[in-house]
């Protein structure tokens, strides 16, 4: 029998699918709770950390009135570079996805952690303005919407190389100020550049000539490496140029300097960097590492916070649920922010801003938080990614179903798999669907995905093997995929499927006509891990379907 594999495009998708010579793998009322490795008290005036939690890097924020907006990487997932707006800088609300139509960026044989890198965001005379890199698909680009929920623009290219382009509003100029390769032969692995160029926005053009700002970052003496996701502002009178220096791992920073003129030159703060957790004990309990990749906003009441990316491993420098945002307040010193003090440990519970407090949002994105998806809409929650570009539309909506259609597995970079997910936002989580799919042929499969990479994945579902319909296990470590367990199930009859995560375990359970039955339990989930799986993404949970 053949199998309707999943595919996902959430802007226009057509209902309708090629008629099927067998029924199609059908899923229904996926459900997801987690909690917090972390017992913490917030206290009146605080709000917690991290403000988004799971896989929501590289966070950039811009007010626009008393509204906040914030941007995120999404690399080689579809819909990517996802919106949030919030009134009070802790509860944010997912309004869209910026890339949302396949005629955007194609991705078609990217790798997961290729595609999009660290998005920014900004506003000037009614326009949101996004600037970005398709890295290995098109280089770097603006967009532009009227209204940040979307529609965003086709792309406008960009005639220079790197990456993290973020763009500094003057008056009615704009300049575009980025990682570039040094005015120099490289001197070391990770010598990088940060140059400025102006852009003009009425024609989408680069004007004028390029200068470089900082070569290879606060002190090159050091060989620092990776100085990246650049962002300029302006304080009185002073230009200051706040940057990523480290890489994003445990070595990962937040560095800035100052000019009087805005090209230069810039001289270092004295109490570099202004943000890490490098220097601090690893062996410290409930740490949160790699912090970086930080911007700074002005609340419409003179304060200063910054969102930045950071990670809660749940041991050593394992974590599978990726990077994720955070919050802290910026004191300014002698004339330089501080986003954190040196030796310091970034809090689970900080300073809330004065802004009046909203209520979370509908799906919420810190602490303690579940959701169920009950498949009852035309289309699916924004929420939702598959990996790579689709096509053409793969699912449909039917009567509380989501009817999926065929997919390349998932390992072939030459297309899309049959796969849509959600973010595992918690270390200790537990996820929830029910499956029916008779496989007419061995290794045809319906069930849940767990996957960080083409490379780095489980399935967890409904198979055929030697002829009989079984629920089955496997893991995919760097591509090498293995049975862990099977059972026999009952042909064609509904099937639940739960997943448990516990930090670096998960456990796996199903229900049919048997009852409910643990299918493998203490199994060792850190090949899901960044530390193994490497890349920059985070694990997505969801539905998965492939029929040879």
């Amino acid at each position: 029998m053949h199998i309707r594999t999943l595919a996902l495009a959430l802007a226009g998708l057509a209902a309708g699918s090629p008629a099927l010579a067998t029924e199609p793998a059908r899923f229904s009322r996926f459900t997801y709770d987690g909690r917090t490795q972390e017992r913490v008290t917030v206290r009146a005036g605080q709000h917690r950390n991290p403000i988004l939690s799971g896989y929501y890097p590289d966070p950039s924020v811009t007010r626009v009135g008393d509204d906040y907006y914030l941007v995120l990487s999404s690399f080689a997932h579809f819909p990517g570079l996802p919106i949030f707006r919030s009134k009070d800088l802790v509860n944010w609300t997912q309004i869209g996805n910026a890339i949302d139509r396949p005629e955007q960026l194609d991705f078609t044989g990217m790798r997961t952690s290729q595609a999009v890198f660290a998005p920014d965001i900004s506003y000037h005379d009614g326009t949101f303005y996004i600037a970005n890199t398709c890295v290995e698909c098109g280089g770097n680009f603006v967009i532009t919407a009227k209204d940040p929920a979307g529609p965003w623009s086709k792309p406008i290219w960009l005639p220079f190389e790197g990456i993290d382009p973020s763009i500094f509003w003057e008056g009615d100029r704009a300049y575009i100020v980025n990682n570039r390769a040094p005015a120099e032969p490289p001197r070391y692995d990770g010598h990088r550049a940060i140059w400025i160029q102006e852009y003009d926005w009425r024609v989408g053009k680069m004007v004028g000539e390029s200068t470089q700002l900082v070569n290879g970052g606060v002190d090159i003496s050091k060989k620092p490496v990776w100085i990246e996701g650049p962002h300029i502002l302006k304080k009185d009178g002073w230009y200051y140029l706040t940057a990523a220096e480290g890489g994003t791992s445990v070595n990962h920073s937040q560095v800035v300097l100052r000019s009087k003129n805005l090209r230069g030159p810039f001289v270092p703060c004295a109490d570099n960097p202004i943000l890490t957790q490098r220097d601090l004990d690893p062996a410290r309990p409930n740490p949160i590492t790699s912090a970086g990749h930080a911007k700074l906003v002005e609340t419409q009441n003179g304060e200063w916070f910054a969102t930045f990316l950071a990670v809660r491993p749940y041991e050593g420098d394992f974590y599978n649920i990726g990077r994720e945002t955070f919050l802290l307040p910026v004191t300014w010193k002698d004339g330089w922010p501080i986003i954190l003090p040196k030796g310091e440990t970034i809090p689970f519970a900080s300073r809330a801003p004065k802004l009046p407090a909203q209520t979370p949002g509908p799906v919420p994105t810190t602490g303690d938080f579940g959701y169920v998806d009950e498949f009852d809409g035309d289309k699916l929650a924004m929420q939702w990614v598959g990996v790579r570009t689709p096509k053409r539309p793969f699912y449909h909506l039917e009567a509380g179903d989501l009817v999926l259609d065929r997919g390349t597995p998932i390992g072939d970079l030459s297309g899309v798999p049959a796969f849509v997910g959600r973010r595992q936002q918690h270390h200790v989580a537990t996820v929830s669907t029910a499956v029916r799919f008779d496989p007419g042929a061995d290794g045809e499969r319906g069930g849940l995905a767990a996957m960080q990479s083409d490379r780095n994945y489980l399935f967890f579902g409904v198979t055929r093997i030697a002829g009989k319909p079984v629920v089955a296990l496997y893991t995919a470590d760097q591509g090498q995929e293995r049975l862990v367990a099977s059972a026999p199930i009952s042909p064609g009859k509904p099937v639940t499927l739960t997943i448990r995560a516990d930090g670096g375990t998960m456990a796996f359970d199903y229900e049919g006509t048997a009852g409910r039955k643990t299918l493998a339990a203490d199994v060792d989930a850190r090949f899901l891990s960044t530390k193994v799986a490497t890349g920059f993404v985070g694990t997505l949970i969801g539905p998965y379907a492939w029929t040879k």
